[in-house]
């Protein structure tokens, strides 16, 4: 940047602080513009779009490094309407955020006096920016200049500017907004040092009871080998082996159950994928980033989904894969979408900036119709020729075998309720720090520790639905594709009902928008998490299976 080169300064949204997501355009208030001629503004990025960035000029006239003494730049003819729209902001807590060179400032509209009888609006904006060579590498506002709001009145605004020089690198003048006293908190620490202890005491305790119990399997079974007909018949048959002829039947629902691995697939590995991608690039530090990453990863890898949704429904011998393959396609972007089209009414009805542009949202489904769906089309062809092939083990009978009677806590309902307690377990203050900076005001940068958590809980994961799976067959209950999903995707009831407390014991949100965002939201993130801990769990526990019955000689 040159000297006296123009600086923008930007407006974007005002709203009340407890609601960060009730937003609005500065100038939805009746604030004045600068003198200044307009500048066009239009959204780079679609994650600019769908987060409800709303920049406006603020026709303020800065250049760089040119200092401006206290200036007027507009009055405000305070009348009564003016001045009941002030009162409201004050009394909702409403502060503003502006940008210069993307760098976020924040301020607030004015103050009540300790009655709550008289309003004061803030006047005067004091900018003082910090240069390192020829880039703006620092941004700091004072408000003063309290005037008090009085009916019939003109209110002057006025704004100056001071250059200072800084030390603060360029690649690092965002560090200032970061909270390593938060992020980096012991409890943070032992958060996650406590999971992996859980992890290693898991695998152990997995480990250790499927060796040593499945080497008794095994002797049994070959010692019952051993034996001629009549003395088998005689002799105590239970558990896994008996239900060799039936574990590798066919799901019930097989359409929407390989829709939901084939989902849960790609939904991990987008996790996985952007989660590196934020290590490595910083992403918090533009606007909209990681939702425009988000986006462009999960178009990219739908012929993951359609790939393993394709092949598990070939292998359980569907026949109708055009419908599975829109199924899986659309199952995600049809659940978001329907979400936040319900949410857009409400924000519609508010005018609030996070109503989401019509433009907007054919962009969306564009991609979802041009992008997502022939990606999904090349996934299920390829997972149909290469892996759609049914290879057991075991052949399968024609005839289902009758499921014995069992205990209470061994029915698939019982273990499908207590799978996800172990793995919410590991991540739930995890969950707390991502909640806090998506809902409140922290930028979360601390991708390892999110790589980490996710890593010990599809571990915690996997380890939980064997066991529950391995307890069901030997009951001789060979219904274990379904119950070892939603075992491992009952996380997500935990993770909802975890959201209930959140938002009632730690925030102080109100408000129909805010709760119908709150809430809409959450059960889209906790619907997506419990898809993808399903098929975590699915696709180990299917390894699992396929493992036992394949080293046991079967008649």
């Amino acid at each position: 940047m040159k000297h006296k080169e123009e600086v923008v300064l930007w407006m974007n949204t005002v709203g009340p602080y407890h609601n960060r997501q009730e937003t609005y355009k500065y100038f939805s208030l009746p604030f004045c513009v600068g003198t200044k001629k307009t500048i066009s503004h239009y959204h780079e990025t679609l994650g600019e779009a769908l987060q409800g960035v709303e920049l406006e000029f603020s026709g303020l006239d800065i250049k760089f490094k040119e200092e401006v003494m206290q200036t007027t730049y507009c009055e405000i003819e305070l009348d009564k309407a003016k001045r009941e729209a002030f009162v409201y902001a004050i009394k909702n807590h409403y502060w503003y955020q502006m940008y210069i060179d993307d760098l976020p400032i924040w301020g607030i509209v004015g103050e009540a006096d300790e009655n709550g009888e008289d309003y004061y609006l803030w006047t005067y904006k004091k900018l003082e920016i910090g240069y390192n060579g020829n880039r703006i590498v620092d941004v700091n506002l004072t408000s003063e200049g309290k005037v008090k709001l009085v009916p019939n009145t003109r209110i002057a605004m006025s704004y100056s500017v001071k250059w200072k020089r800084s030390d603060v690198k360029f690649e690092d003048r965002f560090d200032k907004y970061l909270d390593p006293s938060f992020f980096q908190h012991r409890i943070h620490w032992f958060s996650i040092f406590n999971s992996f202890m859980m992890v290693i005491f898991l695998v152990g305790l997995v480990s250790m009871i499927l060796m040593r119990t499945l080497r008794k399997d095994y002797a049994r079974y070959s010692k019952e080998e051993e034996m001629d007909d009549m003395d088998r018949d005689l002799g105590d048959e239970y558990g896994w082996k008996q239900v060799h002829g039936d574990v590798f039947r066919p799901s019930s629902h097989p359409l929407i159950f390989s829709s939901l691995i084939g989902s849960g697939c790609q939904i991990f590995s987008v996790s996985l994928i952007v989660i590196i991608v934020a290590m490595i690039e910083d992403l918090y530090t533009e606007r909209g980033s990681m939702l425009s990453t988000a986006i462009f990863v999960y178009a990219a890898t739908s012929p993951v989904n359609g790939y393993f949704g394709g092949s598990l429904y070939a292998k359980q011998g569907g026949r109708r894969w055009i419908k599975q393959m829109f199924i899986g396609a659309f199952l995600i972007p049809a659940m978001v979408c329907g979400t936040a089209f319900f949410i857009n009414f409400i924000a519609i009805y508010y005018h609030a900036s996070r109503a989401i542009p019509f433009g907007t949202m054919v962009a969306v489904c564009c991609i979802c119709f041009f992008v997502i769906l022939p990606l999904n089309l090349v996934g299920t062809i390829l997972g149909r020729n290469l892996s759609g092939q049914p290879n057991f083990p075991c052949r399968v009978n024609a005839v289902p075998r009758p499921i014995p009677e069992k205990k209470w806590f061994m029915e698939p309902a019982v273990i499908v309720c207590l799978g996800g307690i172990l793995p919410f377990g590991s991540i739930f203050i995890e969950m707390y720090f991502i909640f806090t900076s998506f809902w409140a005001y922290k930028i979360y940068y601390v991708y390892g520790f999110m790589m980490l958590v996710l890593v010990i809980l599809c571990i915690v994961t996997v380890c939980v639905t064997i066991v529950c799976t391995y307890f069901l067959l030997n009951a001789e209950d060979y219904r274990w594709q379904w119950t070892s999903f939603l075992s491992a995707a009952s996380t997500a009831v935990y993770v909802y009902m975890y959201s209930f407390y959140y938002y009632f014991f730690k925030t102080k949100m109100y408000g129909l928008f805010q709760t119908s965002f709150y809430f809409g939201y959450m059960a889209v993130f906790s619907t997506a998490l419990g898809i993808m801990c399903g098929a975590v769990g699915y696709m180990g526990t299917s390894a699992f299976v396929r493992k036992i019955y394949t080293n046991v000689k079967i008649d």
